[in-house]
C-alpha cells in the first residue's frame, strides 16, 4: 500500500471559522532597538468568530506580541481567549508572518492551535490550523482552516 501524500500546492482543509479581531492602541507599547528589532505589544480588545461548528466572541485578556523585522515583515506571537456562544472557553494561540502591502494593509499567514477543556469542543485540541488573513491598524480578519 502506497503512503498517502498531499501536494504542497493543494492542501486538504476544512473551514473552521472566519475571525475578526479589533486591535487596541499600540503607541505606548513599543520597545525600540531591542536585540532582534522593534517589539510592539498590541492588545486585542474584542472581536468575533463564526463557522459551521463553533462561533462566539474574543474576550480579554488577548494580545499579540509583534516583532517588526528590519525588512518590514512582522513575526506574530498571538494568544486569544475565545468564548463560544454556549459560554465555553477556548484558547487560540498562533505564530505567523505578515508582509506589508502597498495599500497599507498586511497579508498574514498563521498556524493556530487550540486548547480547551470543554467536551463539546475537545476536537479542537487535536487540530493544526492555518490562517489566511489581512490586517489594518484597527483590525485583523482571518479565514481559519483545519488541516486534514
Amino acid at each position: 500500500m502506497a503512503a498517502e501524500t498531499n501536494s504542497p500546492e493543494q492542501l486538504d482543509v476544512e473551514h473552521l471559522f472566519t475571525l475578526t479581531a479589533q486591535i487596541g492602541d499600540t503607541t505606548n507599547a513599543i520597545i525600540r532597538g531591542g536585540p532582534t528589532g522593534t517589539r510592539m505589544i498590541a492588545a486585542v480588545t474584542g472581536g468575533e468568530f463564526a463557522g459551521p461548528r463553533v462561533r462566539g466572541t474574543i474576550v480579554a485578556p488577548a494580545g499579540d506580541w509583534v516583532h517588526v523585522r528590519k525588512n518590514r515583515t512582522i513575526h506574530l506571537d498571538v494568544r486569544l481567549q475565545l468564548v463560544a456562544d454556549d459560554g465555553e472557553a477556548i484558547l487560540m494561540t498562533y505564530l505567523g508572518i505578515g508582509h506589508p502591502n502597498e495599500d497599507g494593509t498586511t497579508s498574514i499567514r498563521s498556524a493556530p492551535t487550540f486548547e480547551t477543556g470543554a467536551e463539546t469542543y475537545e476536537w479542537l485540541n487535536d487540530v493544526q490550523a492555518v490562517g489566511i488573513g489581512t490586517a489594518t491598524a484597527e483590525s485583523v480578519t482571518y479565514e481559519v482552516y483545519a488541516l486534514k
